[in-house]
């Protein structure tokens, strides 16, 4: 768990692309920011912040 936003972001991103699998960036109650694969996240208690999926490609700029 971080408190860092974009700490947080750039470890989903390069989780995702590392598991190759869709990862989601969430945020507790508390206000940190975690990362699990999506398929492993189940809690409601949970706000989603953003799925990250590595077999979306997109231009970079």
């Amino acid at each position: 768990m971080s408190h860092d936003l974009s700490l947080a972001q750039s470890n989903a991103f390069e989780l995702a692309r590392t598991l190759m699998v869709p990862v989601t960036l969430f945020k507790v109650d508390g206000g940190a920011y975690g990362v699990l694969p999506s398929d492993e996240l189940d809690d409601a208690d949970v706000v989603v912040v953003h799925e990250y999926d590595p077999h979306e490609f997109s231009p970079a700029h």
